[in-house]
């Protein structure tokens, strides 16, 4: 369930990865190796707060196809 501050919706970390199709630790893989950059929001307790953009932009890594260097 999403966070609304200010107007705008909020997705923790859990609920951004279930809704872009990706693993928590794939997730946090892709952080550590700069693949994806950190959120830029996170609430009181530290916890990172996603928006639907940055929703959108770890989807469209998910879904990402790289070209094999093998025929």
């Amino acid at each position: 369930m999403p966070i609304v501050i200010g107007g705008q919706n909020y997705y923790r970390t859990s609920e951004a990865c279930k809704m872009a199709g990706v693993s928590r630790a794939t997730f946090i893989r892709w952080l550590k190796e700069g693949i994806l950059r950190d959120a830029s929001h996170t609430d009181r307790r530290g916890w990172r707060l996603f928006t639907e953009d940055d929703i959108t932009r770890i989807r469209a890594e998910a879904n990402k196809v790289k070209a094999s260097d093998q025929c």
